[in-house]
């Protein structure tokens, strides 16, 4: 089975996996490896135009969704 997740709110909409991207892209800009990324939590706020994530229990960050 394949699925996906998009997050729609006030005309916009975006998918899961591109969240997922952004946050791995981040991860190795900062000098860490994608390998090193064992959990990934993702906390979607449309409101604000952003996610945030946890990595690993204990790093955490924001990015914007556009």
């Amino acid at each position: 089975m394949k699925a996906s997740v998009f997050v729609e709110y006030q005309g916009f909409q975006v998918e899961e996996k591109e969240i997922i991207a952004k946050v791995k892209e981040l991860w190795v800009n900062e000098g860490n490896k994608i390998k090193d990324i064992k959990d990934l939590s993702l906390y979607i706020k449309p409101e604000e135009n952003a996610a945030y994530y946890v990595i690993k229990d204990d790093i955490s960050g924001k990015i914007d969704l556009q």
